[in-house]
């Protein structure tokens, strides 16, 4: 039990974040969590090693690379104004944020859009005076709920559409999860509206185009955007004619970071400057929370609990609870097979997609995405989301999105 014990210790810490004078960042609670369970032997050193998804960790590297480069070089600030200066309002830049960021995480994945994304905002916020909790939290919502819709728009989906024996994922995940995705974009600009309503009394925005200081890095940036959207694109079409083909994201990232690697003067102070404690903080989140499934704690629950695993609500339900605690991709690669033994159709298969993917919201800790976010702009701008802050609008959108994914489902 000493796992689970840790796990919540994990969570109340980062909820408060300060004890006493010190202050406490969200990579040092989870690497104490997973140095604790290691050092009581709760985990071996060998289990822990291979815990570590290589996969996950080199994605994150080679999406660093590029997102480092595209601001060092200048191009990042270049580019919000390209993305945002049509922005007449707030009401304008948010709903930009969460329609544009909701459809481009269905195509480059989640995770690659809060490296990305994070410093657009920061630099949106500082032209804009927007208060950039704002843009921040309306960035993390807008990646987590539109990447329900697509298989490839997250790592949990993509193990639904793989492992699922779906014939069709591009097109059956937006026939059953488009609409109200789209949906739920929409109600989460309506409440962001509310919580933040103080910022939505401001008059026009005024903006200006960044200047580009380093060319030649930023003409390598674009190089590897381009490398990014090729790939992606590729990787579709791959898709299509192969579902069960492996073509990793993985490559993707560190293929995007090649240009930068190779041809910059500037390699070894991109390299620097990446955000390496959110490189820790996933390795030893890995170490964790394979502690904690060792236990079987979460397996037995379910078990003793009787509930009707295969049926839509509760799937829903499940999804977004266990989420917390052990994570979205470690669920659904419980759940899925079990729905697959119990005859499990379609609708329960995007039921579990839908619900592990939407958890994301309901806190930081329920999509690495959040983190990423989270932790880049703490380390580029000293910005943060504290945990209440992130909740108090989370848990009230995390149930709207759900009962909107319910009745969708209900009736498909």
């Amino acid at each position: 039990m000493i796992p689970i014990i840790v796990l919540l210790a994990v969570f109340v810490l980062i909820a408060v974040r300060q004890i006493g004078r010190f202050r406490f960042q969200i990579w040092q609670i989870m690497l104490a969590g997973a140095l604790v369970v290691l050092a009581t032997g709760q985990i071996s050193p060998d289990s822990a090693l291979k815990a570590i998804d290589i996969d996950v960790m080199l994605f994150l590297f080679g999406m660093f690379v590029v997102g480092q480069a595209l601001e060092e070089s200048g191009y990042l600030s270049h580019m919000s104004f390209q993305l945002f200066g049509r922005a007449k309002s707030v009401d304008d830049l948010l709903l930009m944020i969460l329609f544009g960021g909701g459809f481009l995480s269905a195509f480059l994945m989640n995770d690659t859009l809060a490296i990305i994304g994070t410093p657009v905002m920061l630099e949106t916020a500082r032209k804009t005076g927007v208060n950039p909790k704002l843009l921040l939290i309306s960035l993390a919502f807008s990646i987590t709920i539109g990447s329900v819709m697509s298989p490839i728009g997250n790592p949990q989906n993509l193990l639904v559409a793989l492992n699922g024996g779906i014939a069709n994922p591009f097109i059956t995940f937006p026939r059953y999860l488009a609409l109200p995705t789209i949906i739920n974009l929409f109600m989460a600009y309506l409440l962001l509206k509310l919580f933040y309503r103080g910022q939505f009394k401001k008059g026009p925005l005024n903006q200006s185009a960044g200047h580009i200081s380093d060319p030649k890095l930023a003409r390598l940036s674009q190089i590897s955007l381009s490398i990014i959207a090729i790939l992606v694109l590729a990787r579709i079409i791959i898709s299509f004619l192969k579902p069960a083909s492996s073509f990793r994201l993985t490559y993707i990232a560190l293929a995007a970071a090649l240009p930068i690697i190779l041809a910059s003067p500037r390699r070894f102070e991109v390299a620097r400057k990446i955000d390496w404690s959110t490189l820790v903080f996933f390795a030893a989140m890995f170490v964790l929370m394979e502690s904690v499934w060792e236990t079987g704690f979460f397996q037995n629950l379910t078990s003793e609990l009787h509930l009707n695993l295969n049926s839509t609500g509760v799937i829903l339900a499940l999804s977004v609870l266990l989420s917390q605690l052990i994570s979205n991709v470690p669920l659904v690669a419980l759940y899925q097979p079990m729905l697959t033994h119990l005859g499990a159709t379609t609708r329960e298969l995007m039921a579990l997609a839908a619900g592990s993917t939407i958890a994301g919201n309901f806190s930081i800790l329920g999509a690495a995405s959040n983190v990423i976010i989270i932790q880049n702009a703490e380390k580029k701008a000293g910005e943060t989301l504290t945990f209440l802050e992130f909740i108090k609008i989370g848990i009230p959108l995390t149930v709207i999105n759900i009962m909107v994914y319910w009745l969708f489902l209900l009736w498909a």
